[in-house]
Parts: C-alpha cells; structure tokens; sequence
C-alpha cells in the first residue's frame, strides 16, 4: 500500500470507531470501570483521532538527500516499516494505548500483532470487530488474547516478529526486553510523578489540579500525580484543598451521570494500596481523608480518594507506583529539597512544578529527572501528538510515543548511495 492509502485507511478505522463509539464506551465502563460520562467517551473519541492524527501526519514524514564529498554520489535515505510490530498492552485505558501504537505503526506499513490485558480483554474484541468494518487488508491487525506470561512472552521472542511495543510495568517491561534480545523496543513503563508546589504558586488552582492528577481514572495512570511536594509555608492550604477534593469526589456505579471516580479495575491494584497505606501509617503518616475500600458500593475494588500527610522517604509511597487515588503530601523547606526528593525515585515519567517565578520555573524544567515537566499543570495533561516517556538513567522505558515522534519510532532510516558518475 502507498504512504496515501495507508492514511486512507486510518482515517476509514477512525470513522468506524465514531460509527460505534456510544457501544464502545458502554462497554469500555463495564470492563475497566471507568465513568461513562466523564471519562469513557473521552477515550473513545481520542481513539478515532489517534487514526486520524496518524493518517495525517504519515503523509508529511519527509525524509533528506544527504550532501557528500564525492562528486558522483548522491545519498538519501527513507523510512521503511519495521515489519510485524508486537504490541502489549495494559487495562488502564484499553482502546487508546493500543491505539497509540496502532495508529502509527500501520500508517508507517507494519502489520500489528496485539496482545491485551486480559482484564480488560472484552474491550480489546469490541475493538477489533469495529475496525474490522475498515476494509483493512487481512492480516494488518492481529489480536491474541491471553496470559501476558503466556501469549505475550511467546508473541514477543517470536522470530517472525521484528520489533516490540509495550506499556506497563517497569518489572514486566525488563522481562519483555529480555525476551525481545535484539528487537527494537518502544517501552513506556511507569511512573512516581511527583508535583511540587512551591510558596509563590497560585494555590487553588495549583492544589485543585494536583487533586485531578490523584483522582482521574482513580489513578490508574502512569502519569498520575503519586506524591505532592509541597513547600512549608503553604502546605496547610494546599492539603485543606486536598481533602475538600477528596470529600467531594463521588464514588460509585460508573454508569451513572453523577459519579465522578469508579472502582479500581483488579485486585492486585487494591491490594497494593491496601500495602501502600498501611506502610506509610506505620511509619507515622497521619491519614486525613479516605484509606480504604467500599465494598457496601458493590465490590470490593472500589476505594475511597485518599489524603495522607507527614509522609517520609522511606515510605513506600515515596519509591513505587501506587497506581490507585492516593494523595501523599511531603513537606519541604526549599528548591533544593524537593529537588532531591522528586529525583530520589528510580522512575521518571512525568513531573510537575506550580509556580510564579520563570527562573524557578525554569530551573526545575531542566532539573527534574522526568521525560515531561508540566508547570503549572497536572501531570495528566496529555495530546495526541505531544511525545511521550521516560528519562534516561531511570526504569520509566526507552523511546517516544506520541505524533511523528512515533511514526520515527516505528520506522527503520535506511540510507541508499547512488553512484551517478559524471554529469
């Protein structure tokens, strides 16, 4: 197929996906938990833009004729597609990661292999039956269900498969590259973001975002705000937002129009809070909102948004992703500190600063250890085309997904050199 068939056929998936958009996020709310209302259609319809952003921009990947010493020479290169490109993909948001590395990846000419989560699994067939109204060539995508341990690990060190992408975790994301030897990987795996309020920030809107960074998907986001750095001169304001926040999130049936946060998707995930919490109340964290689960809602899996204070590094809260709605709040007396604790995290995703000073704000720009630094901003805040992972030296991946970023990704440069002798 042409670079402009190819861009046809992503925009007829993202139409496919509008046509069925109201019975995709019925069912995205039923199988993840997610509301309908407030966050389920949002999804579904930045799945059909991710078709189309790629199908555009696929168009305009233009590539460079290469200037050289030799007079009879004339070097270019171009962009071919990988091959038959493995996906693994997590629960958190079911329709849009997989699209995230199927839109580009068959806009750039690779055919697709995906294996989902297999909690969110019923997602991954109500998807793939509405593509299947795209006239897509047979065989572009493919999808496997199954054990990750399983399916994926055999999909993944396949030698008919040539390269890897994966987003979930960072011990998952290790075994999957050591499984994949030499295959090119894009891995996007986690993070601890940490948000840092310094005492020149606006404070409402700075802690009202970072409550958002907490609660969004009941934090089952590898960008979501997992520990709040807040400098002591205004950390009784920010943590009173906190939990103002917290009491006024409504938990329950995500079906319904009034509920603002649904449960947590699977057991290991509540059970890691339930660990989390009660690490940091034993090492004398005091809890101020929340702290455990609401089975009288239905299930077990449904949690209560919760504000911890007095948190310490040694705390668990500090070093892993939590992955639930959990506001730890750690104080600190200046730039420097916080500087320190944000980077302390062996994961760097994404961070966030609220402040008035440009300097300041430009300092920790430059110096948090993270792949995105949000001022001003919830560290939620995300596009389509915006690149996306880790730093290095950290266990958050390795690449870029996001825009051309990924259409570069998964796409192998071949140089050509043409001999043209005298002219």
């Amino acid at each position: 197929m042409s670079v402009w068939e190819r861009s046809k056929m992503c925009f007829r998936l993202a139409d496919a996906i509008e046509r069925h958009a109201e019975e995709l996020a019925q069912v995205l709310t039923r199988d993840q938990g997610k509301p309908l209302h407030g966050e389920a259609r949002f999804e579904v319809s930045k799945a059909a833009e991710g078709f189309r952003y790629a199908g555009e921009q696929v168009k305009w990947l233009e590539t460079s004729v290469i200037p050289v010493e030799a007079a009879s020479k004339r070097v270019f290169s171009i962009r071919q597609p990988r091959g038959v490109y493995a996906i693994v993909t997590p629960w958190n948001f079911p329709y849009n990661i997989p699209v995230e590395y199927m839109a580009p990846g068959l806009a750039a000419g690779n055919t697709i292999v995906w294996v989902p989560a297999p909690t969110t699994s019923v997602c991954a067939v109500k998807l793939m039956k509405v593509l299947e109204e795209a006239d897509v060539p047979p065989g572009f995508i493919n999808l496997v269900t199954g054990p990750g341990p399983v399916v994926g690990d055999e999909i993944v060190g396949h030698p008919n498969t040539h390269a890897v992408g994966f987003t979930g975790s960072p011990e998952t994301g290790r075994k999957i590259a050591q499984r994949a030897a030499c295959k090119p990987c894009l891995l996007e795996l986690g993070g601890n973001g940490p948000t840092v309020i310094l005492d020149d920030a606006d404070l409402d809107p700075a802690a009202s975002a970072t409550a958002l960074g907490c609660w969004l998907n009941a934090g089952q986001i590898c960008c979501a705000t997992e520990r709040i750095l807040v400098h002591e001169r205004v950390r009784d304001q920010v943590v009173e937002g906190l939990v103002t926040s917290a009491k006024g999130v409504v938990l329950g049936d995500p079906t319904r129009a009034e509920t603002t946060m649904g449960p947590l998707n699977n057991e290991p995930t509540a059970h890691k809070n339930d660990g989390h919490i009660a690490d940091a109340l034993e090492k004398g964290a005091r809890l101020l909102a929340g702290g455990s689960r609401q089975p009288k809602l239905g299930s077990p899996l449904f949690y209560q948004p919760t504000v911890l204070v007095d948190c310490k590094e040694e705390m668990l809260v500090n070093h892993e992703e939590s992955f639930g709605p959990l506001a730890p709040v750690f104080t600190v007396s200046d730039d420097e500190e916080a500087l320190r604790l944000a980077n302390q995290c062996d994961l760097g995703l994404v961070s966030a600063v609220f402040t008035r000073d440009l300097n300041r704000a430009f300092k920790f720009s430059e110096r948090l250890q993270t792949g995105i630094v949000m001022v001003n901003e919830f560290t939620d805040y995300w596009e389509l085309h915006i690149p996306f992972g880790g730093a290095s030296g950290k266990r958050s991946g390795v690449g870029r997904i996001g825009g051309r970023q990924a259409l570069l990704e998964m796409t192998d440069l071949k140089t050509v050199c043409f001999e043209v002798g005298t002219l």
